[in-house]
């Protein structure tokens, strides 16, 4: 899917599914094991260690929130949870990337994260059945969910076409921009600022993808080099901008309408993939489907499979898992899907853009170092004010 982020994330299909900010998608249960809403706007340090690549859902709630058990905490059974969610995250991106790289498949996003949106609903609406209970299913007016459906499959169509046109390297380093715009977002509309040590840190990681992005979209006399087309850029920015922004509307849209994440999505996933079937036969390029390999076949399916595998294994590493668990899981993805991607690019060691590779990364991982201790500051002022 679709990160990681998050989100990206990711888990709707999105092929960033969780190593956008950690990408996106890994805290999409974190209100499933409380019920509760949020009262004010979210920060950007919260964001980023909690909820900044997640897409944080909404729609209808009763007057009185139901609590819904997390699975009880287990060492080992968080860490199968987390290795089976960093293999899914991993899988999807290469496996989405082998499927866009048939010139008949590329250009039927819509189709691609249509049948995505399918999956992601019929394995939440699986986990919500009595027999799993891990949420309990609310309806939310459709036209509430409308204006968010759409930015929703924005959010994940972009990200998916700037997968299809750019190396996987240059694609997932790219996604380290939504902490960034995310965070200015978050100044712009609600003043919510960061630590300066936060900022800081957050400059070079903006100066390596910038570095990344020049350096990989420069042609190549070696044809076994893959290279980030003009149009791989501009999608993987505005995929940036349209995750970005949905990160922030979910969050305005879970305190207004008071519904948990995977409530939310339970409502999406639906209304997006019924309001794409009206575009898709005019935007869609659809390849001679029985000239379709078998392979390809197979592909796609595993596509929704490890997208399901993400949305499931979310749920237990949010219940079973602390921030620090869940920014060091976010951070494998990225660097084994940027090392993976830089192996399968042909690139040499000494290529340039390796440089602003190590040093966006390096910005990024500052920056949750940073937002964990200040974190943790906070709660142990909290714990003296009591």
């Amino acid at each position: 899917m679709a990160s990681e982020h998050k989100e990206r994330t990711g888990s709707f299909s999105s092929s960033s599914a969780d190593t956008a900010t950690h990408e996106d998608n890994e805290k999409l249960a974190r209100l499933d094991q409380t019920g509760e809403g949020h009262e004010n706007p979210k920060k950007p340090e919260e964001l980023e260690l909690g909820d900044l690549g997640e897409r944080e859902d909404d729609g209808l709630l009763p007057k009185e929130p139901v609590k819904e058990e997390p699975p009880k905490s287990n060492f080992s059974s968080a860490l199968i949870w987390m290795v089976v969610n960093t293999l899914a995250t991993i899988g999807i991106v290469f496996t989405n990337k082998a499927i866009f790289s048939d010139p008949s498949l590329k250009l039927a996003q819509l189709t691609f994260a249509a049948f995505h949106f399918v999956i992601t609903w019929l394995t939440l609406f699986t986990l919500s059945r009595p027999q799993f209970a891990f949420f309990v299913p609310r309806r939310a007016a459709v036209k509430d969910i409308i204006p968010l459906a759409v930015a929703m499959s924005l959010n994940v169509i972009l990200p998916n076409l700037s997968l299809a046109f750019s190396s996987v390297t240059f694609y997932q380093v790219a996604r380290i921009l939504l902490t960034p715009v995310v965070a200015l977002m978050n100044f712009i509309l609600y003043r919510a600022t960061l630590p300066r040590n936060a900022i800081l840190s957050l400059i070079p990681a903006c100066v390596g993808v910038g570095m990344v992005s020049y350096y990989d979209s420069l042609p190549s006399d070696n044809s076994n080099v893959k290279t980030t087309s003009p149009l791989g850029v501009i999608f993987a920015f505005s995929g940036i901008f349209a995750s970005s922004l949905y990160t922030v509307w979910i969050a305005s849209y879970h305190r207004k309408l008071q519904m948990s994440s995977m409530q939310l999505l339970f409502n999406q996933a639906p209304v997006s993939a019924f309001l794409l079937l009206y575009v898709i036969p005019f935007v869609d390029t659809f390849p001679v489907w029985s000239e379709v390999p078998v392979n390809r076949w197979v592909m796609i399916l595993i596509s929704g499979l490890f997208a399901s595998l993400i949305n499931i294994s979310q749920f237990f590493i949010i219940a079973q898992t602390g921030p620090v668990s869940s920014t060091v899981v976010g951070h494998v993805k990225t660097c084994s899907i940027v090392a993976l991607g830089w192996m399968a690019s042909g690139r040499a060691i000494g290529d340039k853009s390796i440089l602003g590779v190590f040093i966006a990364i390096g910005g990024i991982m500052a920056y949750s170092i940073v937002m964990l201790k200040e974190k943790q500051k906070q709660a142990a002022q909290s714990a003296q004010e009591k």
